[in-house]
């Protein structure tokens, strides 16, 4: 049965989760991660819930500037999203901290680094299941393409190579 994600919000949670110290890195992301105890309260003022997985997205500027750490941030979202309800195990809080590399690296790599992080820490379900992978689709064949005019061909109206005006013949 998947587990219910809830998202860590609050600097003070943060830090718990870097002060568990544990964490593994990957190409495109640091993930730290905190067993957290039964009867901590999770704000505002409620018990926490020990069937969810609480997470946090975080990117410095080394990653780059407000466009590119929202865009990292949206990609390890998107790589929690797949893998967390399927294989974190209930009661954990986790950190995906941004890289440079999550710009660049595949998505599908990403996703395969999340399960592969959780494992290794001990956060992940035993058993539970491998992250979804989309196949990819097959290359449809390039349409081959017309050759272009050139000035002096023989036929054919008389056009630039770029599909300009007509060129203009000197008279001679």
């Amino acid at each position: 049965m998947p587990v219910r994600l809830e998202r860590l919000k609050l600097r003070p949670q943060f830090l718990a989760a870097a002060a568990a110290r544990k964490k593994w890195v990957a190409p495109g992301f640091v993930l730290q991660a905190r067993r957290r105890e039964p009867e901590e309260a999770h704000p505002p003022r409620r018990p926490a819930d020990p069937t969810t997985v609480r997470v946090g997205f975080t990117a410095s500027r080394k990653v780059g500037g407000a466009v590119e750490r929202n865009r990292a941030k949206r990609r390890l979202r998107a790589a929690a999203d797949r893998v967390l309800p399927d294989r974190a195990a209930p009661g954990w809080d986790l950190v995906l901290i941004a890289r440079a590399g999550t710009l660049d690296r595949p998505f599908d790599e990403i996703v395969a680094d999340l399960a592969r992080g959780l494992d290794r820490l001990g956060a992940g379900r035993p058993g539970g299941e491998r992250p979804r992978r989309t196949p990819a689709a097959p290359a449809a064949p390039a349409a081959p393409a017309a050759p272009a005019a050139r000035h002096g061909d023989a036929g054919g109206d008389r056009t630039t190579a770029s599909g300009g005006a007509p060129a203009r013949v000197a008279a001679g």
